[in-house]
């Protein structure tokens, strides 16, 4: 069935300004009803694919194939909406794209939406798609979903199809998506998920010590609270993740992810001289300055923290943690400050990245008027049974 996508509406919402294409979804279906953005790192038959990358979308032209996870949820019922921006290359945690624009944060409008998938939180954030797909290879669905209010999935790694989609660090880019409602999240989940290969009982609450004490204070005091109250009588072990290497685990990630963007993107830089922004040009500078000893380091460090966490998680253990170490900073935040909470959020995004597990972040609570979320980490392949547990978590407060 084909049927009009919705009109244009204006890019701060977080479209990319493409001519309407009419994509054909199926007439019934589990998301019939629906209506869904896709990051501009997805190809769909018809829209060019840009990265957030003019050059990008120029060189590659109109794609003539969709990609499978888009398909899916076209099969399932649900109406394709628009395009999304992305930060450039999707290489930023702040949501700004020289080129196309900075989206509006709808939960909070004087404040950052978060990046990569800056245009999909944006669009939902605003109603103006019921749910829409994103990539997170750093955090670029949990740290959106954080800073909009939205329930967001970084599914365990492998577990959904990232074929047709720009890669930017293989090893560690996920296809996940976010929803501002609860049902239309669990409805999204069960249609792309399906069920998880065992049933894994009950949940095992842990407290990551270490992870908490990332957290900016104000923020660390509002959540413990309302995590407390959703655990009721359950219980919970307190236990630390990163055993003191905190900075050894932020490396590994950098240099990791750094190293595999070079790899993807160097080549297309140098040869074109791509015309990047100030921050994108600064991490790719800096992604050609890594040593091969860095990254064998780097991947024996990775090895033996990911053997860490499924001894700790086991077959469902789950971490309660903040999503991210507070709220979305304000828009018009000196540098600096930025900076320093991107330093801060990396070294709390990294673990489910490192280890390849699935993060969910849960909506929760607030501060200053802005969203903050808190995340469930679970075991790698119980990517269902951590939505269900974290909707089920969320009722409680």
């Amino acid at each position: 069935m084909a049927m009009k996508p919705w009109p244009r509406v204006a890019r701060s919402l977080g479209w990319m300004p493409y001519p309407p294409v009419s994509v054909a979804h199926a007439a019934s279906g589990p998301l019939r009803g629906l209506r869904f953005g896709v990051k501009d790192v997805f190809h769909v038959a018809g829209y060019p694919t840009s990265m957030g990358q003019p050059l990008l979308a120029a060189r590659g032209g109109v794609q003539h194939e969709t990609a499978p996870l888009v398909q899916l949820l076209l099969d399932a019922g649900a109406q394709l909406a628009g395009k999304t921006i992305t930060d450039e290359l999707a290489f930023s945690m702040t949501g700004h794209n020289v080129h196309y624009g900075q989206p509006i944060n709808g939960a909070a409008p004087t404040r950052i939406t978060g990046g990569s998938s800056t245009g999909s939180a944006a669009a939902v954030s605003h109603g103006e798609a019921d749910f829409a797909l994103g990539t997170d290879t750093g955090g670029s669905v949990r740290a959106p979903a954080n800073h909009c209010g939205l329930w967001g999935l970084r599914p365990t790694h492998g577990r959904v199809s990232c074929e047709g989609v720009m890669a930017l660090a293989p090893s560690f880019d996920t296809c996940g998506w976010l929803a501002r409602d609860a049902k239309v999240f669990a409805r999204v989940s069960a249609a792309v998920l399906g069920v998880d290969g065992a049933n894994l009982g009950p949940p095992r609450w842990l407290w990551p010590t270490d992870l908490w004490s990332l957290a900016q204070t104000r923020a660390s005091q509002t959540l413990r609270p309302l995590a407390r109250r959703a655990l009721r009588d359950e219980g919970h072990s307190r236990v630390t993740v990163m055993d003191g290497a905190t900075d050894e685990a932020y490396w590994a990630f950098r240099h990791l992810q750094g190293h595999e963007v070079w790899q993807q993107w160097g080549a297309f830089v140098q040869r074109e001289q791509a015309p990047l922004g100030g921050t994108t040009a600064a991490r790719m500078r800096w992604a050609q300055s890594i040593e091969a000893k860095q990254v064998r380091e780097a991947k024996t460090w990775r090895r033996a923290f990911s053997q860490r966490m499924d001894a700790l998680l086991g077959a469902n253990g789950v971490l309660l943690v903040p999503t991210m170490p507070d709220i979305a900073p304000l828009r018009l935040a000196p540098e600096a400050s930025v900076e320093d909470y991107r330093e801060r959020a990396i070294r709390m995004l990294c673990v489910a990245g490192l280890a390849g597990l699935p993060q969910v972040n849960i909506p929760l609570a607030s501060r200053l008027g802005a969203p903050l979320g808190l995340s469930l980490i679970g075991p790698r392949g119980s990517d269902a049974h951590l939505v269900a547990w974290a909707l089920a978590l969320a009722q409680r407060v």
